[in-house]
């Protein structure tokens, strides 16, 4: 049999302009990413915008898949995603995705006076037992991870949830939650880039700088300063600074993810977003400070931007 013959090359080509074979069109991983966010991003705004069902639905879908990818993730080290989760975490992703429904399926669905509901707390420490239990017999001290992301992912969401329905204030705490991760995280971006030096956390993620959590923190002030400014504060102080020290609350619950995702040797925590991965990598800042935020709120009693 004679051999495949090899593409002609004319005088003053190299071999990197030789025309290779067509294999069909495909987007680029920009492309994908902006046909991403071309879509979700709507639907977000919208079911922010509207509060109540929308949003809480919307919370609820993010929070199953959350749950899903966390599972996935949290199996044993391998060397790359795997996009469901495997046979052996069935029963934790069970109680898991069993937690959030009890918890947030009332705030999605009207069930009116149901006798016996668990409280939301109750419901979260024994879904968090549970999650460690089911997975101890194949994953031993491992299965900590699990109870983890209960503890970690359904409040979370609740809180998203709760801070939304605050009368007044609400959907402008959400926006400026929102606004302030996006700035964080382009800011940090940026700046790590532009400037480089110093790692901030090499082990956990070699990207991050010290210079990218300055800009980071510069770049949240200045979307604090924008939400006062819009929402008519008398001082812009305030929010500026709550604004930056949130920040750091975004790097470190992006800090968190990437160690999480380093100790099961994952890179991306799904693939259900083309382009970008899976939720849990899209929201990780924002978990973190919609936690804080509700923490903050809890302790004053009060919707954070009445007390700022």
């Amino acid at each position: 049999m004679a051999p495949p013959a090899k593409p002609t090359r004319h005088f003053g080509e190299t071999a990197a302009t030789v025309a290779k074979p067509s294999t069909g069109s495909s987007l680029t991983s920009l492309q994908k990413r902006l046909l991403s966010a071309a879509v979700l991003l709507p639907v977000a705004v919208l079911a922010l915008w509207f509060g109540g069902g929308a949003w809480n639905l919307l919370i609820f879908i993010f929070a199953l898949v959350m749950a899903w990818e966390w599972c996935a993730i949290c199996g044993k080290r391998r060397a790359e995603q795997v996009p469901f989760p495997t046979a052996d975490m069935t029963f934790p992703l069970g109680v898991m995705l069993a937690t959030i429904v009890v918890t947030l399926l009332p705030r999605v669905v009207p069930l009116g006076a149901v006798p016996f509901w668990p409280s939301d707390i109750a419901t979260i420490v024994v879904g968090a037992a549970l999650a460690f239990a089911a997975a101890w017999p194949r994953h031993g001290i491992a299965a900590l991870w699990f109870a983890v992301g209960v503890a970690y992912v359904v409040p979370a969401s609740l809180a998203a949830i709760a801070i939304r329905a605050q009368p007044g204030d609400g959907l402008a705490t959400e926006v400026w939650i929102v606004a302030l991760v996006v700035a964080a995280d382009t800011g940090a971006y940026v700046a790590g880039r532009s400037i480089g030096g110093p790692k901030l956390a090499p082990r956990i993620s070699p990207s991050k700088t010290w210079a990218g959590l300055l800009g980071a923190i510069v770049s949240a002030g200045l979307a604090g300063g924008v939400t006062a400014f819009i929402i008519e504060r008398p001082s812009l102080l305030p929010l500026v600074l709550a604004s930056g020290l949130l920040a750091v609350v975004e790097q470190a619950g992006d800090l968190f993810e990437s160690f999480l995702k380093r100790h099961f040797g994952v890179k991306d925590s799904g693939r259900i977003i083309p382009g970008h991965g899976g939720v849990l990598d899209r929201v990780d800042g924002l978990l973190a400070v919609i936690l804080a935020v509700a923490g903050l709120e809890f302790i004053l009693a009060e919707g954070i931007l009445a007390w700022l």
